[in-house]
Parts: structure tokens; C-alpha cells; sequence
């Protein structure tokens, strides 16, 4: 999916991230990229067999665990590894399977797909969150968004 307007909808209605490979490491992107949606009022409920704990929240072996909804699973997973989260999210109801930078499984898509999930992959929900709602300035990234309008910010 490549759609602003669509990424936008789907990050102003999922609030609550489960986040697959999520790393207690700050130095990892999978810590700063949920660090940041954290941040900016999301809810990250942490995956990894490794952790009891990050960012003050509860860490889960896996997605069958999470005893609370959960809205979007964002996959710090290598391609061939993420088959298995996506059958997971589907059983719990997410709503999004949403596959960061260089995360591409056309399988696990169509598999997400089929069961009615959203499906996003290859991009990193922090730089899509940063470039549809403010907060990509001087670093350099090109977000190919040209605009004088103020940015729209999600409502916390």
C-alpha cells in the first residue's frame, strides 16, 4: 500500500500496536520506532520471548498472549519469518499486518489480505507517521508530501 491518505486513516484508528521483534536495545530501530509512536500517544504492547518488559510495558512471548485488542501488529521480522505473526494476527483480530522497511512477504500478504486485515509493507510506521502528521523537518528524509498546509496531527 502506498496511498497517504489510506496510511493516514490507518494510523489515526490503530492505537493499539503490537509490536513483533520489539527490542529493550535503545539503539535498535524497533526501540526507536516504537519508543516514538509511543511518544505521540500510541499504545505499544511489546513481542519478544526475550523481555519481560520494555518501555513500561508488559512483554509477550507472542501475539496469542496479548489479552487486550489489539489494533495493528508492526513485524520487526525478517521476511521469510513473519508467515507465522500473521496467522497469529489474524486469530486475534487485528485489523492491520503492517511490515516495516525491507520486511516484504507477497505470502504473508495476500494471506493477511484474504482474511480481511490491511496490509502495509516496507515502510517504517514512524517515518509514515512522521511525514502524514508533522515531525519530518531538516534531517533529510524525502517524503515526497509538498505542501503549505499546517500538518494534520492525530487527536491524543
Amino acid at each position: 500500500m502506498t496511498d497517504s491518505n489510506q496510511l493516514r486513516r490507518i494510523l489515526r484508528e490503530s492505537r493499539t500496536l503490537a509490536v513483533v521483534g520489539l527490542s529493550a536495545n535503545e539503539m535498535r530501530p524497533s526501540y526507536f520506532a516504537a519508543k516514538y509512536m509511543q511518544d505521540h500517544g500510541y499504545r505499544i504492547i511489546p513481542v519478544n520471548p526475550n523481555y519481560d518488559e520494555i518501555l513500561g510495558e508488559k512483554c509477550y512471548a507472542d501475539l496469542g498472549l496479548i489479552p487486550d485488542r489489539v489494533d495493528m501488529v508492526d513485524l520487526f521480522q525478517r521476511s521469510d519469518r513473519v508467515v507465522p505473526f500473521v496467522e497469529q494476527a489474524i486469530k486475534i483480530g487485528a485489523k492491520v499486518a503492517w511490515m516495516q522497511l525491507g520486511v516484504v512477504n507477497e505470502q504473508a500478504a495476500k494471506l493477511a489480505s484474504d482474511a480481511g486485515l490491511e496490509v502495509v509493507m516496507d515502510r517504517c510506521v514512524k517515518i509514515e507517521y512522521a511525514r502524514l502528521f508533522g515531525g519530518l523537518n531538516w534531517v533529510g528524509v524525502d517524503t515526497k508530501v509538498i505542501s503549505a498546509k499546517r500538518p494534520l496531527y492525530v487527536n491524543h
